[in-house]
C-alpha cells in the first residue's frame, strides 16, 4: 500500500506505517487500471443489464473511455468531485467508471435526497457536476438548477438519462462520447496521474448523526475489499447479479454489482422496483446472486408473476433474515453486515445453523480485528457480552472528510473506528461470528436506510404548533423499523398529524424516507431516574401501542 503522492485537504489518509503493513496486500493500480484489465479479459460477456438492452463489457470500455474525455473536454479536470443522483440503470454504471477512468470523484448521494442534503454535500465537497436522469417523476432538471444557486461550485450538469435542458453548462451523457473518437480519448487518458492511494469516491455514512459525513475510500482499498467481498461468496465472471438497492450505496457497490462487475460478471440494474419490471428481468437474465430486500421480495412473490425456480435457483443475501428469505425462495440466503466505514460481514452458505440465524456473520478478511468495548467507558468487554463493536483493518476510515471535530469523537485513539452499534462476539467452531443487538446511536432503520432522530426532531421543532418532540423506532413485519414521532404541542395548538407533518418537511428539503409514518400527541415525556427524557420507555409505548392494536407482538420476521 503506497503512500500517497497529493494528497488532497480534508481528506485523511492512512498512515505511512499503515500502508508498509498493507503493501503486499493490496494490488497497486487503480480501479480503472482494473477494469481494463477485465474487459480485456471478458470483452465479449454481458456486463450491463436493464430494461433497455444489455452492454457488454467491450462496449462498456469503450462508451467510458469516450465518456471520461469527453467530461474533461468540457472543463472538468481530475480530483473534481461531482454529486451523483442517478437511479438504477445502464448509465449509472457507466458515468461511474467514465468517472474513474477521468480521475473525477463520484460523490455518492441518493435520489431520494433533497435540498438539505444536496446542498450540504455539494458545498462541503466543492463539486462541480451534478449528475442526474431526467426522465424521473421528480423534476431533476429544475432541481439540479436549484443546486447551481445554492452550490457556486455546480458549474456542470450530467444528464445520465432523459432530456437535456437548455442552459449552459448542461451536458447529455452519450452526447461527451462523441466529443473525441477513441484514439484522441486514450491519449487523453493517459495523462492523468494514477495514483492507487488516492481517493476513488466519496462515499457517505449511515447519517447516525445528521446530514451523513463523507467517507473517503481509495481506488486501492476499495478495490481490494470488492474484491475480496466477491471471493468470500465465489462471484466469478459467470455471476449474472440482481439487486433493487440504490447502487450508489456502499453495500450494493461492495457485495452486489460492483463485486459482480469486476469480476467480468453481468450486473442487471433495475430502474423501477415494481413486481412487474422485477419479474421480466428475472426471467430474461436469470440472477444467481439476488440481494431483493424482503418487502419487495413479499410483494414479488404475491404478484405471482415470477416463476419460483428462478427465485431457487439463486443465492440470496438478507441481511437480517436470511430463514425468512430461505423460506420465501427455496434458494440459500445469507446473512450481511457492513458500515460504509469499512467493515463487511458475511454469513456464508455451510455455516452452523447458529451462525445463519443468529449472527450476521463473520468479518471477510482475517486482517480486520474487531472489539466489544463498554459504550460508556470504552473498556473492552469478554466474548459474549454486548457493548458496542469498535473495528481497524485494511479498508478502515482513518477520518471523515473535512470534519475534524466530529473524528475526534467516532476514532480511538489507537485507529479503531467506533461503529455506534451492540454486538456481541461469537466463537463458533474457532471462528468468530458477531450478532446484533441493537444500536448505541439515536437512529432510526427503516428497510436499511439509516434515519438520524436528531435531525428530525429539530425539522419538527420548527413546526409552529410542535412544542417539542422525541422520534423512536417502532417495529414493523416489514421494513424492520419505522419512525414514530411523540409530539408535546404548544399551549393552545393540537399538534400536526402525519399528512401535515411530511409537507412540513418537503418544505424544508428533508428526504421523504427520513419523514415520521406514525404521531403519538402526549402532554409528557417519560423520564428516566435523573428527570431525563427516556426513549427506551417510548419505545417500549409504542410497541405496546402495536400489540394491542395488532393483537400480537409487532416484531420483524426473521
Amino acid at each position: 500500500m503506497t503512500v500517497v503522492r497529493k494528497p488532497m485537504r480534508g481528506v485523511v489518509y492512512p498512515s505511512p506505517e499503515d500502508c508498509a503493513a498493507h503493501e503486499t496486500l493490496f494490488e497497486q493500480i487503480s480501479m480503472p487500471e482494473a477494469y481494463a484489465r477485465t474487459a480485456a479479459a471478458h470483452g465479449d460477456r454481458a456486463a450491463l443489464t436493464d430494461p433497455d438492452g444489455t452492454y457488454t463489457h467491450a462496449e462498456v470500455d469503450d462508451l467510458t473511455t469516450r465518456i471520461a474525455a469527453g467530461l474533461l473536454d468540457i472543463g472538468l479536470e481530475p480530483l473534481d468531485r461531482a454529486i451523483f443522483q442517478i437511479s438504477n440503470c445502464r448509465e449509472l454504471v457507466i458515468s461511474v467508471v467514465a468517472c474513474l477512468k477521468a480521475g473525477i470523484i463520484p460523490v455518492c448521494t441518493l435520489t431520494a435526497h433533497r435540498r438539505a442534503e444536496i446542498s450540504y454535500l455539494a458545498n462541503h465537497s466543492k463539486a462541480r457536476a451534478h449528475f442526474i436522469c431526467t426522465d424521473d417523476k421528480f423534476d431533476f432538471a429544475a432541481f439540479a438548477n436549484e443546486m447551481r444557486g445554492e452550490a457556486p461550485s455546480l458549474a456542470y450538469t450530467i444528464v445520465a438519462r432523459g432530456d437535456v435542458p437548455d442552459r449552459d453548462g448542461a451536458h447529455g451523457l452519450m452526447a461527451l462520447a462523441d466529443r473525441v473518437d477513441r484514439a484522441q480519448a486514450e491519449d487523453r487518458l493517459a495523462r492523468i496521474d494514477r495514483d492507487p492511494a488516492q481517493v476513488a469516491v466519496f462515499q457517505l455514512s449511515g447519517g447516525t448523526s445528521g446530514i451523513p459525513k463523507i467517507i473517503p475510500r481509495f481506488h486501492n482499498e476499495y478495490l481490494w475489499q470488492i474484491r475480496t467481498a466477491g471471493a468470500f461468496q465465489g462471484l466469478t465472471h459467470e455471476t449474472v447479479s440482481f439487486s433493487a438497492a440504490p447502487m450508489m450505496h456502499n453495500a450494493p457497490i461492495i457485495c452486489y454489482w460492483g463485486s459482480t462487475f469486476f469480476a467480468g460478471g453481468e450486473v442487471i440494474c433495475m430502474p423501477a422496483s415494481t413486481p412487474e419490471v422485477m419479474a421480466d428481468l428475472i426471467h430474461a437474465r436469470s440472477p444467481t446472486w439476488m440481494a431483493v430486500p424482503l418487502p419487495l421480495m413479499i410483494r414479488l412473490l404475491e404478484s405471482k408473476l415470477v416463476k419460483p425456480e428462478y427465485l431457487a435457483a439463486a443465492r440470496h443475501v438478507a441481511p437480517s433474515s436470511p430463514l425468512s428469505m430461505t423460506r420465501l425462495t427455496g434458494g440459500g440466503a445469507v446473512p450481511l453486515y457492513g458500515m460504509t466505514e469499512g467493515i463487511i460481514c458475511y454469513g456464508r452458505e455451510g455455516d452452523p445453523e447458529f451462525v445463519m440465524q443468529s449472527t450476521v456473520g463473520r468479518p471477510i478478511d482475517p486482517q480486520t480485528t474487531v472489539r466489544i468495548v463498554d459504550p460508556e467507558t470504552g473498556e473492552p468487554l469478554p466474548d459474549g457480552t454486548i457493548g458496542e463493536m469498535e473495528f481497524r483493518g485494511p479498508s478502515s476510515t482513518r477520518g471523515y472528510y473535512d470534519a475534524e471535530e466530529r473524528n475526534r469523537d467516532a476514532f480511538t485513539a489507537d485507529g479503531y473506528c467506533k461503529s455506534g452499534d451492540l454486538m456481541c462476539i461469537h466463537r463458533v467452531d474457532g471462528q468468530l461470528y458477531l450478532s446484533f443487538d441493537g444500536r448505541v446511536k439515536d437512529v432510526v432503520s427503516r428497510g436499511g436506510e439509516k434515519i438520524n432522530c436528531q435531525e428530525v426532531e429539530r425539522a419538527l421543532e420548527q413546526h409552529p404548533a410542535v412544542g417539542t418532540v422525541a422520534t423512536v423506532p417502532m417495529p414493523d413485519r416489514v421494513y424492520g423499523e419505522r419512525m414514530c414521532a411523540f409530539i408535546i404541542p404548544k399551549p393552545g395548538q393540537t399538534g400536526p398529524d402525519v399528512a401535515e407533518a411530511g409537507k412540513f418537511l418537503e418544505t424544508l428539503g428533508l428526504a421523504k424516507f427520513k419523514w415520521p409514518e406514525r404521531i403519538e400527541i402526549v402532554s409528557e415525556f417519560p423520564q428516566t431516574g435523573s428527570g431525563k427524557l427516556s426513549k427506551p420507555k417510548l419505545r417500549d409505548m409504542i410497541t405496546d401501542m402495536l400489540r394491542r392494536e395488532l393483537g400480537a407482538e409487532p416484531v420483524s420476521d426473521g
